[in-house]
């Protein structure tokens, strides 16, 4: 069996290794747009704040691996046509040189690009993106030059920029026209605590301030951003604003959406009999409506990754799973993490959605350490099911998320997790973890406080 997969991140590197354990006698081609393979976008931040010393460390994999390992990949060559009827594709190098390829299984992770602001010309120098190990390069270098920095867009990638950015002494704003920061993450509760702590440590937010244009000097370089509200002066402009899908040279072939993404079913097939599509360019499960959404996360995509080659491989029963977009971040000196419904995309649910917020110690009392969690559930007001979480603290307890998440999936009530077993250490923990704390405040009970009563 002859396998192509097109782009080597999260989806088509998981592709690959699949194949490579499932079929035995695989014939595996993978093309690359780019020149070098498999790089890991998440780990952007960790390199921008010289935690990771290379971009050379942020990758799966490499041309040399994958050859190792027995796959024929093609660097700086891009896949811009396919032909079902003939079972090709058509290939472009960075060269310009054309060729064609067949296939039995043809699987694509064509993924995304950065989105860019509506009728704005970004046309400048001193402008950049954030995606991908070029980009993320620049981005890198531009820093020991920078002195102001606006950032515009205030999603988890321009807060990343922008703390590694304020971290290393720059002047930074960041501007977006929503209405405040990580919108679709965090509740006002969070954000607005967020925001100040990120105000504190001297970055400035401008939220609810759409980009109009960028002045520039006659070298073209940026010298200030103009919103609707205000004018920013700037040596260094970040654009995060979204991504979408690379799908354009896909819509004469597969089915896209109104969105543009490409339309798979549970198996990850498109509707072009042997093609499959993974990654941020598709749909995902939602596990609490039951519904898809558009969920791009490393997690999501390598999951995606392994179904599509399950089934091409043979295994007729692979089938995606449900997801919660369950993700975390840590900005200064906050952790946050989010799973399921939160207000952003309460309307998505077909039924009462309420929620509790909680503010709790971790350990305690007597441990005299005033570490606290900030939380808050989204449930279901009928049935009580669980919806969705978001828990934040200086203290790192990221990982609870996981359990909320799993609860979801096993679609608990508020019942349940308040009585649910975790458990206890005074130097961890509390008789009544947290989750079960919170749970019980959703059934406006909770039990016996962990304090003494004398």
């Amino acid at each position: 069996m002859k396998y192509v997969i097109v782009g080597t991140s999260h989806a088509g590197f998981e592709a690959v290794q699949t194949l490579l354990k499932k079929d035995s006698d695989a014939e595996i081609v993978v093309f690359e747009a780019g020149s070098t393979a498999s790089f890991l976008s998440c780990g952007i931040q960790s390199y921008l704040e010289d935690i990771s010393k290379s971009l050379d460390e942020l990758h799966y994999a490499n041309e040399a691996s994958y050859k190792e390992q027995g796959v024929d990949i093609r660097m700086n060559t891009s896949v811009i046509a396919i032909n079902p009827d003939t079972k090709e594709i058509t290939t472009r190098t960075t060269d310009g040189v054309e060729a064609t390829e067949s296939y039995d299984k043809l699987l694509l992770s064509p993924g995304g690009v950065p989105g860019t602001i509506p009728n704005v010309d970004d046309q400048h120098e001193n402008i950049f993106y954030l995606r991908g190990r070029n980009w993320a390069d620049k981005v890198k270098n531009r820093m020991s030059s920078a002195k102001k920095a606006v950032v515009v867009g205030a999603g988890y990638i321009g807060i990343e920029a922008a703390t590694a950015y304020a971290q290393a002494g720059i002047d930074v704003t960041v501007v977006d026209f929503v209405d405040s920061i990580l919108p679709t993450y965090l509740d006002s509760e969070f954000t607005s605590l967020l925001t100040k702590h990120v105000e504190e440590k001297g970055m400035k937010i401008k939220t609810g301030e759409g980009v109009k244009e960028f002045k520039v000097n006659e070298n073209n370089e940026v010298t200030a951003v103009v919103t609707d509200k205000g004018t920013y002066e700037a040596d260094t402009v970040i654009i995060s604003v979204g991504v979408r899908p690379n799908t354009q040279w896909l819509k004469d072939t597969l089915t896209l959406d109104g969105r543009g993404f490409v339309e798979v079913n549970e198996h990850m097939e498109t509707s072009v009999k042997d093609v499959y599509a993974a990654g941020d360019a598709t749909a995902i499960p939602f596990a609490p409506t039951n519904d898809k959404a558009y969920i791009a996360l490393a997690t999501n995509a390598r999951r995606q990754g392994v179904i599509m080659a399950r089934h091409a491989s043979g295994d007729a029963d692979a089938k995606i799973g449900r997801v919660n977009g369950t993700s975390g971040l840590a900005v200064f000196d906050y952790k946050f993490a989010t799973t399921g419904i939160k207000d952003a995309n309460a309307n998505s649910y077909q039924g009462n959605v309420k929620s509790v917020y909680k503010e709790d110690l971790i350990r305690p009392s007597f441990m005299h350490d005033e570490e606290k969690v900030l939380m808050k559930l989204h449930y279901d007001a009928d049935n009580g099911r669980i919806l969705g979480a978001q828990l934040m603290s200086t203290y790192d307890i990221l990982q609870a998320i996981n359990a909320v998440s799993v609860a979801i999936e096993a679609e608990w009530t508020v019942d349940q997790l308040a009585q649910a077993d975790f458990f206890f250490q005074p130097e961890f923990s509390r008789p009544w973890n947290f989750l079960n704390v919170l749970a019980q405040e959703a059934q406006g009970q909770p039990y016996g406080a962990d304090t003494m009563l004398f």
